[in-house]
């Protein structure tokens, strides 16, 4: 395997590190608000687009996470889970990537409610339940040869060099989900 193939590799998955362990002065400043707000991002996307916001759905459907996923919310190698995949919109401009991973434990009666949203907001839902506990805020930045970004990008026209983003785990009712957040260069501009 050659050097570059071999770094590829490495790479397929973001590295995540807890908000304290990130060095900020390598983070855009522009960025900064958006990674470190523990408030519904959803509801600030709200309030910047002055009624244009909605959620474009990508794709849900069961499959296997990426394996630090599924390290993060405790799941056994193989297992799949409910992934969904968003792009949150102002206007017709993506703002950000987001990306839901919903395990089977998660899926029972009461949390039903998760398979089924359509293209309605999960943090509306999540941030509106009294039950929701959301835990440490960890921080990537996707560059070209990350899956992610892979993902992230395949609607866009223009792609960015990179893209910083975050993750959380979040409870409901005691149950797990993890919901990664990545934002798309037109957030910036805000």
């Amino acid at each position: 395997m050659s050097t570059l193939s071999t770094a590829l590799h490495w790479r397929a998955e973001p590295l995540w590190r807890p908000v304290h362990r990130v060095i900020r002065s390598g983070v855009p400043e522009k960025y900064l608000p958006w990674l470190l707000d523990p408030a519904s991002l959803t509801e600030r996307i709200i309030n910047h687009c002055r009624g244009n916001f909605y959620v474009r759905l990508l794709d849900q459907r069961r499959a296997r996470p990426l394996r630090n996923e599924a390290e993060a919310l405790d799941m056994r190698s193989g297992t799949r889970a409910i992934v969904r995949q968003v792009q949150l919109m102002c206007g017709d401009t993506p703002w950000v990537y987001a990306r839901t991973i919903i395990p089977p434990q998660t899926i029972v009666r009461k949390s039903h409610r998760f398979t089924t949203l359509g293209a309605r907001s999960l943090g509306a839902m999540l941030f509106a339940d009294p039950s929701m506990k959301r835990g440490e805020v960890e921080i990537a930045c996707l560059m070209p040869w990350d899956r992610l970004y892979q993902l992230a990008t395949r609607e866009l026209c223009d792609k960015p060099k990179m893209i910083w983003g975050r993750r959380s785990l979040f409870r409901v009712g005691g149950k797990p989900l993890l919901v990664c957040e990545f934002f798309l260069s037109a957030i910036a501009d805000f």
